[in-house]
């Protein structure tokens, strides 16, 4: 019989976030050393050190020789920064627009999906539609947005309703301490193919339009993430300011 694997160092640091964000550990209070977190999860010490650097970069604890591990925080800081240069610092809108809830259900994606998404047509997915407003709307939507989460994190569904001036990867950020290494970023001409997506953006079905597809991925690499945007081509642009380095 094979020994059951060790667990990752990003186990431990999900596992102990949910400890500190649910009051297990309160704030003031110290982890239990890193021999003892060695025993509890049956793993060496540099995982467990892997796994206490996660929480101290999310701001959940502090660390100090001859003190221990001490908890600052009971929710993890947004911690990704974009690169100077990516389109993403340029056209992240997500705090700066209503974000008004169509549907939320667990789907087996079509081919044309699952290629935005790169997965394999026929994969669950739970997804989040939504429309966005800018200011009160009276201008018509700027956009329809379909976030596909990971079904691993359905309960983020229910918090998506409950806080819509929040991004759905900070909410998964919250609930699961699930971060975010990278956005890879796509933008492309396209038009709205959807009959129902046109008329809920008050525009033809087939009128141009800009497609913006994110995909969110882990430290592992893994994506747990990937929202396609599609934006009327009159209310949405993209801009950019390059500088020339300096030697």
């Amino acid at each position: 019989m094979s020994s059951p694997s060790k667990p990752h160092h990003s186990d431990i640091s999900r596992h102990l976030t949910d400890a500190i964000t649910s009051g297990h550990f309160a704030i003031g209070s110290l982890l239990p050393t890193e021999h003892e977190l060695c025993d509890h999860y049956k793993t060496s010490r540099h995982t467990v050190r892997a796994a206490l650097a996660e929480l101290q970069r999310l701001g959940l604890v502090s660390r100090r020789k001859n003190v221990g591990t001490r908890v600052e925080a009971t929710r993890p800081r947004d911690v990704f920064r974009p690169s100077l240069a990516s389109v993403d610092d340029l056209v992240q809108f997500g705090t700066e627009h209503l974000r008004q809830v169509q549907s939320i259900e667990e789907v087996a994606v079509a081919a044309a999906v699952a290629k935005d998404l790169r997965c394999a047509p026929g994969a669950r997915w739970l997804r989040i539609s939504s429309l966005r407003l800018d200011g009160n709307g009276a201008s018509g939507p700027i956009g329809w947005t379909d976030v596909y989460v990971d079904p691993a994190y359905s309960e983020v569904g229910e918090l998506v309703r409950e806080s819509p001036d929040t991004l759905v990867s900070s909410l998964i950020a919250e609930r699961y301490g699930q971060q975010i290494a990278e956005i890879h970023q796509d933008v492309r001409a396209d038009t709205v193919k959807d009959a129902a997506m046109a008329k809920a953006l008050r525009v033809e079905q087939g009128s141009a339009a800009l497609k913006i597809v994110r995909r969110y991925t882990d430290a592992d690499g893994q994506t747990f993430e990937v929202s396609v945007s599609v934006h009327p081509a009159d209310r949405f642009s993209v801009s950019m300011r390059l500088q020339r380095s300096v030697p």
